[in-house]
């Protein structure tokens, strides 16, 4: 069969180096150091794919923080297939507490280590080297393949809505989004909400602490408030199947918001970010009122209670039907690489396929890589699994775009 031949034309040694290399160029967002950006990452990906003689875009999300886009078009008409790959990775901490230089790109024991070797460096790495592979194999399809290279998925995912905003979205049939979930079809996400909550008192010092209003023991009620609206929705809800269960996180607490924090003085405010992540049956509007109407109750209950709820991103939850085309693409390719049966799976956070899906594509997450090793330190990938993938991106381009 034509569409299993191209699999024959993957490289192993081809899809590792590239890892390394992209891993060797560290790509961590750190505004006003030199290099400090995904800049220099998306100008060795940009020629790589010039050199393939591919269509390529370079355009800027921000400053110094681009997206490249590419085109492999057959020349005949028919459906649109996206991969979907970005280019930042997290900071590495503290290099000390790494076994390998987390900008070498070390291998050692089938594996290489360093820091988006797995999110998502080895994936975007298999899609590019899948395309090489169906160049070489000459096997013919309809259609387009549109690489999307973007910067800044680990932050606001600028670079996916700046790609969606210049309407590259517009005819994109089908996207598989490159991250590290060990090869499993992944046909759902979870949602996210970003806040902020503030409150307010009045400094005193700590001896006479009823001469002020305490912001801390205010918020204190608040985060309580909202621990039992988080098991209220776990009971309604219960245990998504593929995604577990939804969430009400307080992440960051901060009290003085400004100014230094002094052990005797009751401070005038306390900051409290949230990271809500929901589930399938979740409707954000419905959860964004239930939070403002506790926010409502505690100021009705007590005089000096003074707060504030400020929603600074949200990404709503997605579900890619088993049937879609996509999904079977990815599905049947599993099967020919593999001799498997597919695992299907959900994404337990957001990724750039929330915008995408919110575009109307149709998307399914899967790639290389141990879930739970992306940000660790000793970040690796295991280079089976990472060639598997490229045979399997490579497999579930030409079926979804068959003549």
């Amino acid at each position: 069969m034509a569409i299993d031949r191209v699999l024959s034309f993957v490289e192993e040694k081809e899809v590792v180096q590239l890892t390394r290399d992209l891993v060797r160029i560290p790509s961590v967002f750190r505004p006003g150091t030199p290099d400090g950006n995904e800049e220099r990452v998306a100008r060795f990906v940009a020629d790589i794919l010039r050199q393939m003689g591919l269509s390529v875009f370079y355009e800027e999300a921000a400053p110094g923080r681009p997206n490249v886009i590419a085109v492999y078009d057959s020349g005949k008409p028919g459906k649109t297939l996206l991969f979907e790959g970005h280019t930042d990775v997290v900071t590495e901490g503290d290099k000390e507490k790494w076994s390998y230089d987390p900008y070498g790109g070390t291998i050692d024991g089938g594996r290489i280590y360093g820091r988006g070797s797995c999110d998502t460096k080895g994936n975007l790495a298999a899609a590019i080297c899948a395309v090489k592979a169906i160049q070489r194999s000459g096997t013919a399809f309809s259609g387009k393949i549109l690489l999307c290279i973007p910067c800044d998925e680990e932050g606001m995912m600028i670079g996916i809505k700046d790609f969606i905003r210049r309407g590259w979205a517009k005819g994109v049939d089908g996207a598989i989004i490159c991250e590290p979930e060990e090869n499993q079809i992944c046909i759902t996400q979870k949602g996210a909400m970003r806040a902020i909550l503030k409150t307010y008192g009045k400094m005193a010092h700590g001896a006479m602490p009823l001469t002020g209003i305490n912001p801390n023991t205010r918020m204190a009620r608040l985060l309580v408030a909202l621990e039992r609206l988080e098991k209220e929705e776990k009971e309604r809800l219960g245990e998504h199947p593929m995604l577990g269960w939804p969430s009400i996180t307080p992440t960051i607490v901060q009290a003085p918001v400004k100014g230094e924090p002094q052990i005797n003085v009751v401070p005038d405010q306390c900051m409290t970010t949230l990271d809500i992540r929901t589930v399938p049956g979740q409707e954000h509007d419905w959860l964004r009122q239930r939070m403002e109407a506790i926010l409502q109750q505690l100021a009705a209950e007590d005089k000096d209670f003074q707060g504030t709820l400020e929603f600074i991103e949200e990404r709503p939850w997605t579900v890619t039907p088993k049937e879609d085309e996509v999904v079977q693409a990815v599905a049947e390719s599993y099967r020919a690489v593999t001799n498997r049966e597919p695992v299907f799976n959900g994404v337990p956070g957001a990724t750039d396929g929330t915008f995408l899906h919110m575009a109307g594509i149709p998307i399914v997450t899967t790639g290389a890589g141990d879930r739970h090793i992306p940000h660790h330190v000793d970040e690796f990938v295991d280079i089976g699994q990472l060639v598997e993938t490229t045979r399997l991106f490579a497999g579930a381009a030409l079926r979804f775009l068959r003549n």
